[in-house]
């Protein structure tokens, strides 16, 4: 049990990196936003759930199988999907990149489903927790080129 809780530790803890970059929400404050966009302190608490589902998803395979076994495939989703997620809080906050931003989190939303489908593979029942966040990354995919078309017109 130490063990599995060690492993899900490690899953996680990657996935908040990008929260150690300082973010300046006074910028998303200072842009023109959709109706449906929701309050500040929604992404926080979305994303670190997310990030929590996300771990339990990913140490499920690797407990399940020994690293050398678990597909390339879904190594290499795995991967993209990070990167993409990853990148942002330092495009759209960092650099202050609107355009950059809904790139992200487009990458974001169809690496997701590559990383669904890979799941889908290894282990039926990991996939279900990944559903809220294919639907969270599509939602922000909407949300940041709503943003990014109403500032730019």
């Amino acid at each position: 049990m130490f063990k599995k809780i060690i492993l899900f530790i490690l899953c996680f803890l990657p996935w908040l990196v990008a929260t150690l970059i300082p973010v300046d929400y006074t910028y998303l404050e200072s842009l023109r936003v959709p109706f449906f966009s929701p309050p500040v302190i929604f992404y926080p608490i979305a994303w670190t759930t997310i990030y929590l589902l996300l771990a339990y998803s990913i140490s499920s395979i690797i407990s399940e199988y020994t690293f050398k076994k678990i597909p390339v495939s879904y190594k290499i989703s795995l991967l993209i999907n990070y990167l993409f997620n990853q990148s942002f809080i330092p495009l759209f906050f960092g650099l202050k990149n609107n355009f950059l931003g809904f790139i992200a989190c487009l990458g974001t939303f169809i690496s997701s489903l590559f990383l669904y489908q890979e799941t889908f593979q290894l282990k039926e029942k990991s996939t279900k927790v990944l559903d809220p966040y294919v639907l969270l990354s599509l939602f922000a995919t909407v949300l940041a080129l709503t943003i990014y078309v109403i500032n730019t017109l």
